[in-house]
């Protein structure tokens, strides 16, 4: 693989792609949506499905990137990665989003410091559970900074996974913080089955499905 090391360029994100879709996700899901998925993770998540993103991407000054999200004359933009925090420079990005008037989400995998973040950017983190492989990786500390138009997603990949996501939720009291959303893996567990763990202990999150997997192919990049 031809790695490019990951540097910091003055006004310049090191891109993955930018695409025009509909979010699949959150509670923002069905949305028309600009992604910006940024280059690199530190994580190796056994469910990740953008691995392409670890190393792939090229660096855009902010005027290039601003002028490919114009193109779709779309007011919400979601920042993705990989793992968007590992680059310094998104957070005056994402200040300058906010600025122009877009509405701004960013998906984060709950192992970085949210502290920076814009006050006016919705913040999507996950807590990974032990079926990732990464739940060592959890940043706690990021729970004390939580917001009400923030949102906190877990994704389940098994029952060992619910039950501790469900103790997780109840020992932080993540209910009274923000919007909680449960996902099932997409290649491990069924719809059904996750619903109907939830509805068994009446547990107060949305359930959801990464919906763009189901209008497009679970693998096509660019959806």
């Amino acid at each position: 693989m031809n790695y490019k090391p990951l540097v910091e360029k003055e006004n310049a994100l090191r891109i993955n792609e930018i695409f025009y879709s509909i979010q699949g996700e959150s509670t923002y899901a069905g949305m028309p949506c600009v992604f910006v998925r940024l280059t690199y993770c530190n994580l190796r998540c056994s469910f990740c499905d953008t691995e392409y993103a670890f190393f792939e991407g090229d660096y855009k000054s902010f005027d290039d990137i601003f002028s490919e999200i114009k193109k779709y004359n779309c007011s919400l933009i979601e920042i993705t990665g990989g793992e968007p925090l590992l680059q310094k420079n998104v957070m005056p990005f994402m200040t300058m989003l906010c600025d122009m008037g877009y509405e701004v989400l960013i998906e984060t995998g709950g192992h970085m410091d949210i502290s920076g973040i814009d006050d006016r950017v919705k913040r999507i983190m996950d807590i990974k559970c032990p079926g990732s492989g990464e739940s060592d990786k959890n940043y706690w500390q990021n729970l004390n900074l939580i917001k009400e138009s923030d949102q906190i997603k877990f994704v389940i990949s098994n029952h060992e996974d619910y039950k501790w996501a469900k103790n997780i939720i109840e020992k932080y009291d993540l209910n009274k913080k923000c919007q909680l959303l449960m996902s099932p893996n997409f290649n491990k567990t069924k719809n059904k089955t996750l619903a109907e763990w939830i509805l068994a202990d009446q547990l107060d999150v949305r359930f959801q499905i990464q919906i763009h997997k189901y209008i497009w192919p679970p693998d096509q990049r660019g959806v």
